[in-house]
């Protein structure tokens, strides 16, 4: 079962989203957090597997909510979603540089939201080819390169091709198939590539792997 927490400020919109998520009864919604401090409280307390969480909220938005989350050793399983009306690259990309595992707009079909909770929960994220483009656009227009992290180098060409195909937001099973290793397999890369880049995350080797040019 996927625990789920609900951070949005609008009241219909939680119960929307909460009605949508039941019809999947591998999905439970645990709680509903009005702004970005009900949801790091609530993160706290019962350690959702994963956030659903708007951006433009009273108090504290969802990109400093996500930030407090992604930030606290506690916390690391908590697991953050964005969705939101709005459809800003800034915003979107600070929201990546903090570690939020995806970014969707509420337009998302429902059949989609729900995978996209259960591709985090399972350790996947959702840098879908609109946002990866984007991403990719600021990196190119900056005014600076970003230095290569420490530890890419030590990549294997294995481990280099797992990353390129992260940076495109593919999960394992995904990475698997292209890859003709088993989803195990592709797990035991992943972990890899988490302890030689020092990554917290799926969505930080994404933003490693864009920095390099790969993706």
């Amino acid at each position: 079962m996927t625990r789920v927490l609900l951070a949005d400020d609008q009241d219909l919109v939680r119960a929307g989203l909460r009605a949508l998520l039941a019809s999947d009864p591998d999905l439970e919604v645990v709680a509903e957090a009005r702004n970005g401090d009900e949801a790091v409280s609530l993160s706290r307390r019962l350690l959702p597997d994963v956030v659903l969480m708007d951006v433009r909220m009273p108090r504290t938005d969802g990109i400093e909510a996500t930030r407090r989350i992604r930030a606290e050793p506690e916390l690391d399983a908590v697991r953050v979603l964005i969705l939101t009306t709005f459809d800003d690259d800034e915003e979107i990309l600070e929201a990546i540089r903090l570690g939020a595992a995806g970014y969707l707009l509420k337009d998302t079909p429902a059949d989609d939201l729900r995978s996209a909770v259960h591709t985090v929960a399972d350790g996947g994220n959702l840098l879908s080819p609109d946002v990866t483009r984007r991403v990719m656009e600021h990196l190119a227009a900056a005014p600076a390169p970003v230095p290569p992290a420490p530890g890419l180098a030590d990549l294997t060409d294995r481990e280099l091709g797992v990353l390129e195909r992260l940076a495109r937001g593919e999960t394992n099973a995904e990475i698997a198939a292209a890859l003709h290793i088993s989803p195990a397999t592709a797990r035991t890369y992943v972990s890899r590539i988490l302890a030689k880049l020092n990554a917290r995350d799926r969505t930080q080797l994404a933003v490693i792997a864009l920095n390099a040019g790969l993706g």
